[in-house]
């Protein structure tokens, strides 16, 4: 008899904080695509997360949480095939990482690289950061073991935290036994796409991205709105894609073409008029199949609605199993008299 194959774990998410929008497609839901026809994937929609940052305005996390469920069902996520859920709707989450935070010092904590980076961003000095904020790895942390993960899709500027994961299933496991695997960094060459005003970064919060869920003249007037080049003032002017937001487009979502516009751009035969209405043109044409399935599922909120039931369901009966263990290893929990 032949031994059945496992499928490996894996766990990633995003904060809801913001609609999904095109840097997240190109950066993390195309590969999650491939990865649920490989792996037992969970992709959750970390609105405990959202709340480190945007604890004054609860009820806009809640609607970006509803938003990007409804995104990931847009996009061709397979409620069947993988696990998509609410972080909030599983309680587990905050017990496990209540008990992490006895594991892991203040300075242990203050070390994870990106800490300052958010810090920098959200403009807070250090010494001032919320609790949650500078506990949010840990946080983190206790997402990936809740479900005992085996692999974490991440980039470079990741990698800081899987390792203190590690570090905590470590020390658990030291303590009170084996229970937890050590998952490991899937690392990929993450593809990112620039704002629309030029800076590196694509964010809902700085006003410079395109939402999967924009209408196709918001696509238009975003797309028109994009930085190219300062130098080229007329169409024959020799261009310098290698600046040009739209050219950064281009190579994402067009990159059949790509080598031509930029050869073209460069010997004054383009202009960024007519560049910017092509783009604008590829990005709808990629919009329109995810705007009409987005259309029919919120046509029919109950089946909305089961789908989300189904899968908060399924990642709470994981959780419960994975606290059971960890509260009758720790000795918490009811005491057993007789």
């Amino acid at each position: 008899m032949e031994e059945k194959t496992v499928k490996k774990r894996i766990l990633t998410g995003d904060r809801a904080s913001g609609n999904l929008h095109l840097g997240h497609y190109v950066g993390s839901i195309v590969n999650r695509l491939k990865l649920q026809e490989m792996y037992d994937c969970y992709y959750m929609v970390a609105d405990l997360h959202a709340l480190t940052t945007h604890y004054e305005s609860p009820e806009e996390v809640r609607e970006s949480a509803k938003s990007i469920f409804v995104d990931y069902l847009s996009v061709g996520l397979d409620p069947y095939k993988s696990t998509l859920f609410i972080q909030s709707c599983v309680p587990e989450h905050s017990e496990l990482y209540l008990l992490f935070q006895m594991l892991v010092t203040i300075s242990r904590a203050e070390r994870i690289p990106t800490l300052k980076d958010k810090l920098e961003d959200l403009h807070i000095e250090e010494g001032l950061a919320s609790l949650g904020l500078l506990g949010y790895p840990v946080l983190q942390a206790a997402d990936i073991l809740l479900y005992r993960a085996d692999l974490v899709p991440v980039g470079e500027d990741q990698v800081s935290h899987i390792e203190l994961t590690r570090e905590i299933a470590r020390r658990f496991n030291y303590l009170y036994g084996q229970t937890f695997p050590e998952p490991e960094a899937m690392l990929s060459e993450v593809s990112r796409l620039p704002g629309i005003n030029g800076n590196k970064k694509m964010s809902k919060s700085l006003g410079n991205d395109i939402s999967l869920s924009a209408s196709k003249e918001e696509v238009r007037e975003k797309v028109k709105a994009m930085v190219t080049d300062p130098e080229k003032i007329r169409k024959d002017d020799p261009g310098h894609p290698d600046v040009c937001t739209v050219f950064a487009f281009h190579k994402a979502f067009n990159k059949e073409n790509a080598p031509y516009i930029e050869t073209a751009c460069k010997n004054g035969r383009l202009g960024c008029v007519a560049d910017k209405e092509d783009l604008a043109a590829i990005l709808n044409e990629l919009l329109d199949p995810i705007r009409e399935r987005r259309a029919q599922i919120l046509g029919n909120p109950k089946n909305l609605r089961e789908l989300l039931d189904m899968g908060n369901q399924k990642a709470r009966s994981v959780a419960s199993r994975t606290m059971e263990e960890v509260r009758e290893k720790m000795r918490i929990g009811n005491p057993r008299f007789g």
